[in-house]
């Protein structure tokens, strides 16, 4: 890591112990910036991740999505390009060091206001590409990252400089790296732009059977060009996302709401209470019943601490 870089990557960390909040993921005044603040290692949480850049600049970050281990801390930049149901846990932090960490979430239609006003090169037809990277932090990105972080020091600013800045930070990614696979996302015809339609109709349909025939017409795909290209973005098969969406929008019910498992299975779209606890219990280790039971007793735990 470069001095330069360095010194920037402080700045930053300075600018987010400031402006969050302790033990929190904080949703700023900037349109879709948070900061995210962890004073410890965290469980994992099961979660989708969208379209967004995140920066790490103290502690470090494990993500899985399906067996793929994504590992960032200091120095590194994580992309999403499509919406991803993940697996995330902050793996080092502490209280004098708290795990800090820079989220910015974005549109395809922003990649695509990028691309039409810059030169940078489009390729249509890209081979496709995972739809979640790891990258080395580069000095204008985190410069443009400054600048949009402290807008909030002047939210008077915000309206009119936020945009610009934003842009920025999406023409600094694009020109990196693997600048192609968020370039993908946005260009009609590109195959993660047909995967991204097939990944909404899934998350607009968690709850009911879909044929993969109706999602292959909807990608333009032959089912077996479907099952390669949608695996190749997502490292899953259609049948498996829908799965991890109908797990985790019912934990998010058993915890939200007083309910039992067998309501909850059948308003996720399964058949089969039975086969909703095994695979429950697959994902998240124990059956429905002791998983929630356990998360509220840590939740409890906290709140008394």
């Amino acid at each position: 890591m470069s001095k330069q870089i360095y010194k920037q990557q402080n700045d930053l960390a300075k600018l987010i112990e400031r402006f969050s909040v302790q033990d929190s993921v904080l949703e700023t005044a900037i349109p879709s910036l948070f900061l995210i603040h962890k004073p410890n290692i965290t469980v994992p949480t099961y979660g989708v991740q969208k379209p967004s850049l995140c920066i790490v600049v103290q502690g470090a970050k494990e993500v899985l999505l399906a067996q793929e281990r994504f590992l960032y801390g200091p120095g590194d930049y994580l992309v999403a390009s499509v919406d991803l149901p993940v697996t995330g846990q902050v793996i080092e932090a502490s209280t004098n060091d708290p795990y800090l960490c820079f989220k910015l979430e974005f549109t395809p239609n922003q990649i695509l206001e990028v691309l039409s006003d810059s030169k940078i090169d489009i390729v249509p037809k890209e081979n496709v590409k995972r739809a979640m990277f790891v990258s080395s932090i580069e000095l204008p990105i985190l410069e443009a990252v400054i600048r949009l972080i402290r807008l909030l020091e002047n939210p008077e600013d915000i309206p009119v400089l936020a945009p610009l800045f934003t842009k920025e930070i999406i023409y600094r990614v694009l020109q990196g790296q693997h600048g192609a696979t968020l370039e993908q996302m946005a260009i009609e015809g590109s195959y993660t732009y047909r995967i991204r339609d097939v990944i909404k109709q899934i998350k607009n349909n968690y709850d009911r059977s879909i044929r993969i025939e109706e999602l292959a017409e909807i990608a333009n795909m032959s089912v077996s060009s479907l099952h390669r290209h949608f695996k190749e973005v997502t490292a899953m098969s259609p049948i498996q996302f829908q799965k991890h969406f109908r797990l985790r929008e019912a934990r998010r019910l058993l915890l939200s709401e007083s309910t039992d498992a067998t309501d909850v299975a059948f308003r996720v779209g399964y058949e089969s209470p039975s086969q909703f606890s095994r695979e429950y219990s697959r994902m998240f280790g124990l059956p429905p019943r002791e998983d929630i039971k356990r998360l509220r007793e840590k939740y409890d735990q906290s709140i008394n601490a």
